[in-house]
């Protein structure tokens, strides 16, 4: 059976990209039944229109408190039905209520070996501890940030001469591949 994936963004949405490519394959068993952004200027929009993916905007600069915005945001995904919820670049923290609501069917990408870097500024945070190896992680989204169970990891190297840039360029590729192969083994499993 097909399963249904929301894809939520806030930028470019190149992961958002990377997982729509995948589930375009015939055999992938899963397809994208709504891509939604808080931001109506976010690229990764343009992308979903010209591929007539279903999209949607919640602006969250019109909301005066986090649960409004998340009440608005739960109303849209209830609508859209989803068996997994594909956070992509979305920079909103979440607030617990929504989180637990939508337990076991959220996941989150992030560009850093977790439990090493939570947050932001990971790639400059790697460099500044002189790590060998940087990476990103696939993990389920709990109430605490960045906390949730590892699906999976990839590692990248550091180089010599890396900028927190050079870095983040690798471990975005590097993101590309292990989010659609995290997707792919959650939805078959099911």
């Amino acid at each position: 059976m097909t399963k249904r994936v929301a894809i939520l963004i806030s930028g470019r949405g190149s992961n958002m990209r990377a997982l729509c490519e995948a589930m375009a394959s015939p055999d992938f068993p899963a397809k994208p039944v709504l891509i939604l952004s808080n931001r109506p200027d976010a690229a990764g929009l343009d992308y979903a229109r010209a591929e007539g993916l279903p999209h949607a905007v919640i602006d969250h600069t019109q909301y005066e408190a986090r649960e409004a915005f998340d009440a608005a945001l739960d109303a849209e995904l209830s609508a859209a039905q989803p068996d997994l919820i594909c956070l992509a670049g979305f920079m909103r923290l979440l607030t617990p209520g929504f989180v637990e609501k939508w337990a076991g069917k959220l996941i989150n990408i992030h560009p850093s070996l977790l439990p090493k870097y939570p947050g932001l500024k990971t790639h400059q945070r790697a460099l500044d501890a002189g790590d060998a190896e940087a990476g990103c992680t696939v993990h389920y989204v709990v109430p605490e940030m960045d906390a949730g169970e590892i699906i999976g990891q990839a590692r990248v190297p550091v180089l010599p001469g890396d900028t927190a840039e050079t870095l983040e360029d690798r471990v975005r590729e590097a993101e590309h591949t292990l989010y659609p192969d995290c997707l792919l083994r959650l939805v078959s499993q099911a």
